[in-house]
């Protein structure tokens, strides 16, 4: 039986994968292949929180493959020159994929794509984690979109899911082939093992993700459209960094919850994946928002300086806005945030502090295990205002309002914030505001913001009167 290439990326899983039932229904013998190329991913390489998660998914993905007779064959270096030399070392006949969409990543995949077809093999990229392909949606003009309401509602319009596909019961092994290197040799985990805490909280890999859905059935998709906001409660599917890493279809996801609460239960949830397919096709048209601001207005503006000082206070959860710290620090704990969270800590960069909005999108990207750089530009980009369908510059959100709005017993400020534990919820949300005989109830919290909420606001109001 001939063989065929199957080259693992951002898909690690054996449920629905297009390029796996290529291979398979062509009459091909699928080889897993896996190329670490971080050298190969422009100016975004993969972020240490992101690289610990890989490790272990794909750790988890080659226990599968063993499984079913076969496993995962690792390599490091050149994808291009790796993919020629593993052709021929096994006589391959085909490489399959499934398709990336980071520019960088797209443009190396059409080079690569081009030259095996003139070494005469057979080569094909699939959409894997996508319900829509980034170029299916346009206006009636046949532009990009620039916003979200008017891209659902076009893409409910031809809403089409895939068939479900199972894991192939079994699949054939390979022996090895020269270049083949450990999984540890790849060195993704970090030294020393600052990602310990993670894992209490986290199952990388497909069986992962399929129990991470299974409990988001159970327990949070009945009160989610309301729920979602609530940092205090688990009322959110936790699948991003399964969905960012291909550990689960997105189709999959939608799929199986069809059943599993109320209609607009499901919807809300459903226009949720949305924003990570806007996020997507926003990135397909428009390559420089991972650096660049999409509204050139903001070029002009009259950002701060940070300091190292100050940048590190935020980083770290030390700036004495309890909600802003206690995401930060959960993220630095966990490696997510909750999302409701993460808008109110980059309002507080971009806005309060006026510090660029690259310098978080940057922390985000190197923290965070779900770090995907469609959502990260398109999120940071739109709390900034500089984005496509960004919140207007002067709606700055207001940290200890969110907090008792969404944290109202300041439950998830005492969880990440210990020192704020004894204190009632109204001192949780805005220690400065305690009288002098509450201070005893507070202990080793700064006393004062690193900058002033209210004051602060009123100052990037007036730096974008002057954009203006």
């Amino acid at each position: 039986m001939p063989t065929a290439l199957v080259w693992f990326r951002n898909d690690l899983r054996l449920r629905d994968h297009p390029a796996l039932q290529t291979a398979l229904k062509a009459g091909l013998a699928p080889m897993p292949v896996y190329i670490h190329a971080p050298h190969e991913e422009g100016g975004w390489l993969p972020g240490a929180a992101s690289d610990a998660w890989r490790h272990r998914a794909l750790a988890a993905l080659d226990a599968d493959l063993r499984q079913r007779g076969s496993r995962l064959h690792v390599f490091a270096g050149d994808s291009l020159a790796t993919l020629q030399a593993v052709a021929a070392a096994t006589g391959a006949a085909a490489v399959f994929w499934n398709r990336r969409h980071e520019p960088t990543i797209d443009a190396r995949d059409t080079s690569i794509r081009r030259e095996l077809r003139r070494d005469g093999l057979r080569v094909e990229a699939h959409n894997g984690s996508l319900l829509f392909e980034p170029w299916q949606l346009e206006t009636r003009a046949g532009d990009p979109f620039r916003v979200f309401t008017p891209f659902w509602k076009a893409a409910l319009s031809i809403w089409n899911l895939p068939p479900l596909q199972p894991a192939p019961d079994t699949l054939p092994g390979f022996d090895a082939v020269p270049g083949e290197i450990p999984l540890d040799a790849l060195r993704l985990q970090p030294v020393p093992r600052w990602d310990a805490g993670f894992w209490s909280s986290w199952r990388p890999g497909e069986h992962g993700a399929a129990s991470a859905l299974r409990a988001f059935a159970a327990e949070s998709l009945h009160d989610y459209r309301d729920g979602r906001d609530r940092p205090d409660q688990s009322l959110t599917s936790r699948l991003s960094p399964h969905l960012h890493f291909g550990e689960i279809a997105p189709w999959r996801v939608v799929a199986e919850l069809a059943n599993a609460g109320s209609p607009d239960q499901h919807a809300a949830y459903v226009r949720e994946l949305g924003w990570r397919e806007f996020a997507h096709h926003v990135l397909h048209h428009f390559p420089h928002t991972p650096d660049a601001n999409f509204n050139p207005r903001f070029d002009d503006f009259d950002w701060v300086e940070p300091t190292p000082a100050l940048l590190h206070a935020w980083q770290h959860g030390r700036t004495g806005v309890p909600i802003v710290d206690a995401g930060m620090r959960e993220l630095w704990a966990t490696g997510w945030m909750h999302n409701r969270v993460r808008m109110i800590v980059a309002s507080f960069l971009a806005k309060n502090m006026r510090i660029h909005w690259r310098h978080g999108a940057r922390w985000f990207w190197d923290t965070l295990v779900d770090a995907d750089l469609a959502n990260n530009s398109l999120g940071w980009q739109w709390v900034a205002g500089s984005g496509v369908d960004a919140a207007p510059y002067f709606r700055i959100f207001n940290p200890v309002l969110q907090a008792r709005r969404f944290d109202p017993r300041g439950e998830y400020i005492a969880r990440w914030v210990p020192e704020l534990r004894p204190a009632p919820a109204r001192l949780r949300h805005a220690p400065w505001e305690c009288a002098a005989d509450d201070r005893s109830l507070i202990s080793g919290y700064p006393t004062t913001p690193i900058v002033d909420p209210a004051g602060s606001r009123r100052e990037a109001l007036e730096a974008f009167a002057r954009l203006k």
